[in-house]
């Protein structure tokens, strides 16, 4: 992983804190505070005045000031025997603050006070460490472990908590993306495990269950659907081949019970089409290649993006490497998803006014991905096609391109800041929708954007129409288009 466990040490006290706290008054009897204590189940109690708090009673106390001191409990009261002053924390601390506070005082336990100065709640030292358990390294270790699909479900729905919170982190956007598609693979992964080792143990090895779209690049924020097929080897019999479509349809009508829907596309390894032997493929790829339409331009479009993540991976090199020597020649087919690439709309108008839906429940709203990362991501794939570049992601293919010299550094490097400047647009409103017990969308509302944050939306999509008009001169689409 590219993060550090280190990283929700800087998130504030506020969030993680006790509100609901037990409190006596310092002038309560020891006998009453502990008989409180037992019923309670707790080995510490704050001692307010007036919702200020002035000490705390623990165990330790009671041992010592009371039994210790052969005392009768019900004649002292808490304000002998409380440790004060006591060690307070505001809730905009960072959660480092409150370590450190408590290791410099030798306490387990800090008392949190509103910007009043008044009792908000406690934190204690495991309830810090505990949240160690929703580090990333923790997270993929417990999906590792998951033996049910319920199981697989609740760890796909902590994947989205852990990601909100570290966006609060100022990570940088291009780890953050690494991470929620390394653990959506684990997701995946683990259920096709789950799956076979259920029922279908005796499945043939020879096959590869790969992933397309962004997934396939390893570029997915928190709103997906599902985007596989299957490649297998040619000698499968007839009964091999039917008891590999089983399976395929147990794993994906399990990826909805654990939260991702299917595509509306139907790109699905469930469907036939998407599920075929490596000849198969071959003469698919061909037929795509030889009919220039836009159906077939989206699918060679898809398929280019595979990349295996169960099974015998020799399947999808095999079939990437006849794209290859296929699609690289075919200089027509590239000037078409050129040009289809160009015909995006950027919703950006004369004099850099950005462009949002009017009517309707979209009022106000742009959808980012088909207004600008999708140009980005296909228009760098014709380019990477053309040089025989079916790796990566687009990041990566945009550095290969560079080695290549079909872009240079600085059209590379502008490139590179305004998808990740879109990319970080999409993931914090997917996020707040999610906070917000909303489903995760594409959509971003501009008048929710500060004036810095608008300005850098207008530069991204600046670049973005620039890189159009680079498709445009390098495939002379004026010409024919």
């Amino acid at each position: 992983m590219v993060m550090t466990d280190l990283n929700f040490m800087f998130l504030p006290v506020g969030r993680y804190y006790r509100a609901d706290v037990p409190t006596c008054d310092p002038g309560d009897c020891m006998l009453d505070a502990a008989v409180r204590m037992r019923d309670l189940n707790i080995s510490a109690i704050v001692v307010c005045d007036a919702g200020t708090p002035v000490g705390i009673m623990t165990d330790r106390g009671l041992r010592d000031c009371v039994i210790a001191q052969n005392m009768n409990p019900h004649d002292v009261h808490v304000h002998s025997a409380m440790n004060a002053p006591p060690i307070t924390i505001s809730l905009e601390a960072s959660l480092l603050d409150a370590l450190q506070l408590m290791s410099r005082h030798s306490v387990q336990q800090l008392i949190v006070l509103n910007e009043y100065g008044q009792l908000a709640g406690t934190i204690t030292e495991s309830d810090i460490f505990n949240l160690q358990k929703q580090s990333p390294q923790h997270l993929a270790m417990e999906i590792e472990r998951a033996a049910t699909i319920d199981e697989l479900r609740a760890l796909h729905i902590r994947v989205q908590d852990l990601v909100a919170q570290l966006l609060e982190t100022g990570v940088n956007i291009q780890a953050m993306v690494r991470l929620i598609a390394g653990l959506n693979d684990r997701v995946l992964l683990r259920l096709i495990h789950v799956v076979r080792d259920s029922r279908y143990v005796c499945l043939d090895n020879r096959f590869a269950f790969i992933v397309l779209g962004s997934q396939g690049r390893s570029e997915q924020t928190l709103t997906t659907d599902q985007d596989t097929a299957i490649i297998y080897a040619d000698d499968l019999s007839a009964a091999e081949v039917s008891l590999l479509g089983e399976f395929c349809r147990k794993v994906i009508d399990s990826l909805v019970t654990i939260g991702i829907p299917y595509c509306p596309g139907d790109t699905m390894a469930t469907n036939e089409f998407w599920r075929r032997s490596i000849s198969g493929w071959r003469g698919e790829i061909d037929r795509w290649l030889s009919s220039i339409n836009l159906e077939n331009i989206i699918n060679i479009a898809m398929f280019c993006d595979m990349r295996t993540l169960y099974g015998d991976p020799e399947l999808e090199r095999a079939v990437k490497s006849h794209i290859a020597t296929n699609l690289g020649h075919n200089e027509l087919f590239l000037m078409k998803m050129a040009a289809n690439v160009h015909r995006i709309r950027i919703p950006l108008c004369w004099g850099g006014r950005i462009r949002t839906e009017t009517i309707g429940d979209l009022h106000g709203q742009l959808d980012i991905k088909r207004g600008g990362i999708f140009t980005i991501t296909e228009g760098v794939k014709v380019l990477a096609l053309e040089s025989k570049i079916l790796e990566g992601g687009t990041l990566k293919r945009i550095a290969a391109l560079v080695e290549a010299g079909v872009l240079n550094r600085v059209e590379a490097e502008n490139l590179c800041a305004a998808f990740d400047q879109l990319i970080s647009l999409r993931l914090r409103f997917q996020v707040e929708s999610i906070s917000g017990g909303q489903a995760p969308s594409n959509n971003i509302v501009p008048d929710r954007l500060n004036r810095m944050e608008l300005g850098k939306l207008r530069l991204a999509l600046e670049e973005v129409c620039s890189f159009q008009g680079f498709l445009k001169r390098r495939y002379q689409l004026g010409q024919f288009f």
